[in-house]
């Protein structure tokens, strides 16, 4: 019986995707891991492989079909043979960037001979402004293109620095008036001064900000104020001002999505950024979208006193993470008072005198129902930030979803034009930028720029923080890759105890034929720390037993992750 070959999970809150090319044709040999066809999001490039050794026996979408996670894309016949000029081997994988369509080329055209600069980013967030970094330390003449008043982008001006300084205060607060008397700290009375709390919030972005600003005086790249638009191989223009270069940089980053039908106003009605400044606790806090934007702000007003109502179209809080570290999440947020609307949409939205009326129905169709709000956060994504920039204009092929198609090396189908980030396929993570950002300015000189997808780690920075790098269990099984699985919870580790904070383990999936690690997932105190041993695990192919092996400080959070590799082989020691 032929093999369905299904569309697999994709990541946070993604229900579907574009098919973007088929590898493989009906009749081809195929071996099992060889990518058969290409699917395009908004926030992931995936390659589908082939489940096992066999004869594809036909497509059931064709090329530029919108197609739902769990979709039959094609049926494999295992062991069969096929045609035998198609079975050769696939295209060695480059791990520059995440797989996406060719770029299409366009005319030729000349740059020019003596340019302002060698290098202009326009983009100021971290792959903007690390990539600049790095090509000014590689000796290139470096400006960027930011048209806010402040450096850093959307990440340090109203993203993860200024979020990750509410969690923090937030969290604070919360222990002081739940968590401090089991210490034996009692205190009587808490009160919160939500002013103070946004303005420190405000200096810290403001440290950040001018930060960037130091290191760019400090290696000579030059800030141009202003709206950055491109014209052509070389050249730009900055608030209508004409700038060139040899090479043009496109890290304009991205902005938050929206639901159709639903207008935001950033004060009753807001996405993250009117929801890192609200002057007041909402009473009542509904959030569409069960992700890690919506669920991180959720966290800051919930510990302050809100009600927080999540809506989410799926039924599981952020796709794309381990499904069983979902499900130990959900539970421990129910536990902390968020009220939960898995598998429901909201289909209005109506502004009154004391709020918003949403009017939500379950996904697959059903009685609808009215909640009611004092502020609805919409957290249902981002967007490519590639309008307004005459990207188009100029002949710079774009994506279906508005982003910028590029090649294994960061190249537009414009000559000397590049772009990383955001704007381009891939997880919209600070940190995958930064990585493309060095990457690139390393090509630029010459050098082997490269960035491994594979070990990209994500973190939610709710209480308990959830992390992951590598492969989750569904997309094990998906491939049909043998693993073995180490976990260890943080309620049998010394220093958890000691801390108060015993909630979540350690998951560590390895190869079951070569104990090579493909996936840690963490739940629990600290995690986004703790994943970085995990992502340099994955990053030089070492075992599960190799990180056993290794010594780990005692009592340290971090020995949870040493037993979870032992319990791999079956053989941790604490429990």
């Amino acid at each position: 019986m032929p093999i369905e070959i299904k569309v697999p999970s994709l990541g946070e809150s993604v229900t579907t995707a574009t098919v973007g090319k088929w590898l493989k044709q009906p009749g081809d040999a195929v071996k099992a891991d060889e990518p058969l066809v290409e699917l395009e999001t908004d926030k992931v490039s995936v390659e589908v492989p082939s489940p096992a050794d066999g004869r594809l026996e036909s497509h059931a979408v064709a090329e530029g079909d919108e197609v739902d996670v769990g979709a039959v894309l094609a049926l494999l016949e295992k062991g069969a043979a096929g045609n035998a000029a198609a079975a050769k081997p696939a295209p060695a994988k480059t791990d520059a960037k995440p797989a996406a369509p060719q770029a299409k080329a366009a005319p030729a055209a000349e740059t020019p001979k003596e340019t302002d600069y060698d290098v202009i980013v326009i983009g100021s967030g971290p792959g903007g402004y690390v990539g600049a970094i790095r090509a000014a330390q590689l000796g290139f003449k470096v400006a960027c293109v930011e048209k806010r008043a402040t450096l850093g982008g959307t990440c340090l001006n109203v993203g993860c620095i200024p979020s990750k300084a509410l969690l923090q205060s937030s969290e604070n607060y919360h222990a002081a008036g739940h968590d401090f008397a089991a210490h034996g700290v009692v205190i009587d009375s808490v009160k919160l001064d939500l002013a103070k709390m946004q303005a420190r919030k405000a200096d810290i972005v403001e440290a950040n900000t001018k930060g960037v600003e130091y290191l760019f005086k400090k290696n000579g790249i030059t800030w141009l104020k202003g709206h950055g638009k491109v014209e052509g191989t070389g050249r730009i223009t900055v608030d209508g001002k004409a700038v060139t270069a040899k090479h043009i940089i496109i890290a304009s980053g991205s902005d938050s999505a929206n639901l159709p039908g639903i207008e935001i106003d950033e004060k009753v009605i807001v996405t993250s950024t009117g929801a890192l400044e609200l002057s007041s606790v909402p009473k009542r806090l509904v959030v569409i979208g069960g992700g890690v934007i919506g669920l991180e702000l959720g966290s800051v007003w919930g510990r302050l006193g809100a009600e927080v109502t999540v809506v989410e179209f799926l039924d599981r809080l952020v796709p794309g993470t381990d499904k069983e570290v979902a499900t130990q999440f959900q539970k421990l947020l129910v536990k902390q008072g968020f009220k939960m609307k898995l598998g429901h949409k909201v289909t209005k939205a109506e502004k009154t005198k004391t709020g918003v009326t949403l009017t939500v129905e379950p996904s697959a169709g059903g009685q609808a129902e009215t909640l009611e709000a004092d502020i609805v956060l919409v957290a249902v994504g981002r967007t490519a930030a590639s309008k307004n920039m005459g990207l188009e204009e100029a002949g710079i092929e774009l994506d279906k979803r508005g982003r910028i198609v590029t090649d294994a090396h960061f190249a537009t189908n414009v000559p000397g034009i590049y772009a990383i980030g955001d704007v381009i396929a891939g997880p919209m993570l600070a940190h995958k930028a930064e990585e493309e950002g060095v990457a690139l300015a390393e090509i630029l000189a010459g050098q082997a720029g490269h960035v491994n997808y594979d070990a990209i780690p994500g973190v939610i920075y709710t209480w308990p923080e959830v992390a992951s790098v590598g492969l989750t269990e569904e997309q094990l099984k998906e491939k049909g890759t043998e693993y073995k699985t180490g976990k260890f919870p943080f309620m049998a580790n010394g220093r958890a105890r000691a801390l108060g904070m015993t909630d979540g383990f350690v998951k560590v999936l390895a190869c079951k034929k070569t104990d090579r690690v493909l996936g840690v997932h963490i739940i629990g105190p600290a995690a986004g720390e703790l994943i970085a041993e995990a992502t340099m695990a994955i990053e030089f192919g070492a075992s599960a037993e190799d990180i056993g092996r290794v010594c780990h400080a005692h009592p340290t959070l971090s020995e949870a992750v040493k037993e979870a590799a032992l319990g791999a082989d079956g053989r941790s020691l604490n429990i």
